[in-house]
């Protein structure tokens, strides 16, 4: 499993959306820590919950530690996403 510290550089929202894409495409289990620690309203906001269950949904993936204001999000990718011929 592949570890993504979410404070890194600007440490919004687009490292979680990123990584959970990233994920989702090569088949890796992540964990995403720290998310948008910088921040002054720091963890998952409910827009990046809905970036993060829409992707779950293409892979059938299994996610830990969604909800509001989380600060951890574990995603395990089950299915590949398919092609589109």
């Amino acid at each position: 499993m592949i570890e993504v510290d979410g404070s890194f550089g600007e440490g919004g929202g687009q490292l979680l959306r990123y990584s959970v894409a990233l994920s989702a495409i090569l088949g890796v289990p992540i964990k995403i820590f720290n998310i948008r620690a910088k921040r002054s309203n720091p963890g998952l906001r409910p827009q990046h919950m809905t970036a993060v269950k829409l992707i779950a949904s293409i892979v059938n993936a299994e996610v830990e530690g969604l909800k509001v204001g989380s600060m951890t999000v574990t995603f395990k990718p089950k299915t590949p996403p398919k092609g589109g011929n």
